[in-house]
């Protein structure tokens, strides 16, 4: 037990004091961190053209190293396959779509594996999104792979579609959001992908790595890209509800569930 000095007001130390000054500096710098990131992937899009997209890429990465430093790095490929597991576990999986095939609508996601600001939708939102709406057959969630941020976002997508052909989709998009490193850093490696797809489940990693070098996801790709762009969508995380009557763009970023709900009441 520790000794009061009398019966007055505490008084925090000094020490607590700056450890949480240095905690609301931290998560200020993330915060401003996920805009600018943000930002930047509006402007690679509208500006397009190689020079440019470099240019954007080293801005990107040095901003997110500088930042947070080792916190940049990439997980082991595994961690939090157990939680994501237990997440999707007994929900239906069809290709890019979790949930009820028969659910009237669908709510859809254009994300980059690389992004952080949709990492950040993974574990805030999407977790209620989809034990309140999805497990419960009021909705489908399909996540569109937008690859906006660089080579290695396409790369991904690939080893993610390819999971799919497996039935765990999903499961390797959660798991990869858990274990993401920095923008364009380099991290996205062939052993990497391969620890998020058995951390995944993917069962065949044999079939599962041929499957992610065919060349048919190029066109899959191309189309998720034609699709954004008709719709005015050039960021990422963007939310579209789609049902009976209409479709609806919610947002971009860390969009709230109780938008997105009220977006599925305005179409349903």
């Amino acid at each position: 037990m520790g000794l009061r000095l009398g019966a007055g007001p505490s008084v925090q130390p000094v020490a607590s004091r700056k450890d949480q000054k240095e905690r609301l500096r931290a998560e200020r710098l993330r915060k401003e961190a996920q805009a600018q990131a943000q930002q930047r992937r509006r402007r690679l899009v509208q500006l397009g053209g190689g020079g440019a997209f470099v240019a954007i890429c080293i801005v990107a990465l040095l901003v997110v190293v500088s930042q947070f430093g080792s916190d940049a790095s990439a997980g082991s490929g595994t961690q939090g396959a157990g939680s994501i597991a237990r997440q999707l576990d007994g929900i239906p999986q069809r290709g890019t779509v979790l949930g009820d095939p028969k659910a009237k609508v669908t709510v859809v996601e254009y994300g980059d594996l690389q992004c952080p600001v949709c990492k950040e939708f993974s574990l805030s939102v999407a977790p209620g999104l989809i034990s309140d709406l999805v497990s419960k057959g009021a909705a489908k969630y399909e996540f569109r792979q937008f690859t906006i941020i660089g080579a290695d976002s396409a790369k991904a997508a690939k080893a993610a579609l390819a999971a799919g052909e497996q039935g765990r989709y999903w499961n390797f998009v959660e798991v990869f959001y858990r274990n993401q490193g920095a923008e364009n850093s380099g991290y996205v490696t062939d052993s990497f992908l391969e620890s998020v797809a058995k951390g995944a489940g993917v069962a065949d990693i044999g079939k599962w790595n041929a499957d992610r070098r065919s060349s048919r996801w190029d066109d899959t790709l191309a189309k998720v890209q034609a699709d954004a762009q008709a719709q005015g969508i050039n960021s990422t995380p963007s939310i579209v509800v789609t049902g009976p009557r209409g479709t609806k763009l919610v947002g971009s970023g860390v969009v709230p569930l109780a938008d997105i709900r009220s977006a599925i009441g305005s179409v349903d």
